[in-house]
């Protein structure tokens, strides 16, 4: 039994987790010391410079480091390793999938079982400013459709709809037997933000029939969704609906913790304190559906006096977030895993 495993006194109900990347040594201290247990790995720099059959010893070098940190290595966000060949449909995506295969095995053999993947061709996750005064001159980002189309084409020019989608089903049909083999869960990201074309490159996941369409084209216990909160909301809808629904079929793999303020064509982000769902509501629905994965809050604010060089990952903003978390659940009586020291 691992340390980590001897300090563990209640395994029950959520795990509160958090994102980090290399170098984040001092961020994962915080972490820990905020009461945090379960830790997600943007694992991708380091797969991405190295020999397919090194893997499993960098992995094992990640998951050591955070386990003496005293956190979980629960899984890898982001993609384990690079992947925009496959998204975009480049020449060398079969390389990069074979990559990923070999990810998701070297993962296996660690215990380490969940992947929060994206869809995001071209652009990723996206914002047209990052440094919006929010409460108490605290900088949050900000999505303007006006702004983006201002911006133009990127250099992969139009791509449409139908080839991100064609794209999407070619890596899970290689992807998810692979993963339901090896015991790996593969939860899908929303578009973040959910609206299509953005910069003239198609976005599939701005809706909640859309993540229907993908559970339906590859059904297995390996395919699921990061249930990206504020992403949802953008697309309208009911949120508890949706969580009822999914939970109910074990698609929610894992949930990220967050709010907005506007509609998918203008929002910005928001303290977890001030935003405009109920968060309370949110985390008794989690709950009273069965929900027991990780949980993290995301796109945090940055704070007085922190770099804004990663916008919405700053640490900040996540004690705010874990605490308020933290109070909620143990006012309703909600379990969530718990270390002694």
């Amino acid at each position: 039994m691992s340390e980590v495993d001897r300090r563990r006194t209640n395994t029950a109900g959520m795990q509160l987790a958090e994102l980090f990347y290399p170098g984040d040594e001092h961020k994962i201290r915080i972490a820990r010391q905020v009461g945090i247990t379960h830790a997600f790995f943007n694992v991708s720099p380091i797969l991405g410079s190295i020999d397919r059959d090194l893997y499993s010893g960098a992995l094992r070098v990640v998951k050591s480091n955070l386990e003496s940190a005293g956190l979980v290595f629960a899984g890898v966000e982001s993609h384990p390793v690079p992947a925009e060949k496959i998204k975009l449909g480049l020449a060398g995506r079969d390389e990069e999938i074979e990559n990923y295969i070999a990810a998701i095995r070297a993962l296996s053999q660690l215990g380490v079982r969940l992947i929060c993947y994206n869809w995001m061709g071209g652009l990723g996750w996206y914002r047209t400013q990052v440094n919006v005064a929010g409460r108490g001159g605290a900088l949050v980002s900000e999505f303007r459709q006006s702004d983006a189309e201002k911006q133009g084409l990127t250099p992969w020019g139009q791509i449409s709809e139908k080839t991100i989608w064609d794209n999407l089903e070619y890596f899970l049909r290689a992807i998810i037997p692979v993963a339901e083999q090896h015991g790996v869960k593969m939860a899908l990201h929303p578009d973040d933000p959910p609206i299509s074309p953005l910069r003239g490159i198609g976005r599939i996941l701005t809706s909640a029939e859309s993540f229907r369409q993908v559970l339906r084209l590859m059904p297995s216990a390996a395919n699921g969704i990061t249930f990206c909160q504020a992403n949802f909301k953008l697309m309208g809808g009911d949120l508890t609906a949706l969580v009822r629904e999914w939970c109910a079929q074990n698609k929610i793999f894992f949930v990220h913790f967050r709010d907005v303020a506007g509609t998918r064509e203008h929002f910005v982000e928001t303290f977890h304190d001030n935003g405009p769902t109920d968060l309370v509501r949110m985390l008794q629905t989690y709950h009273d559906c069965g929900f027991a994965g990780p949980i993290r809050p995301d796109h945090a604010p940055t704070l007085d006096g922190e770099r804004n060089d990663r916008p919405g990952y700053s640490i900040g903003g996540k004690i705010l977030a874990i605490g308020y978390m933290k109070g909620i659940m143990d006012t309703l009586g909600i379990p969530y895993a718990k270390t002694t020291t």
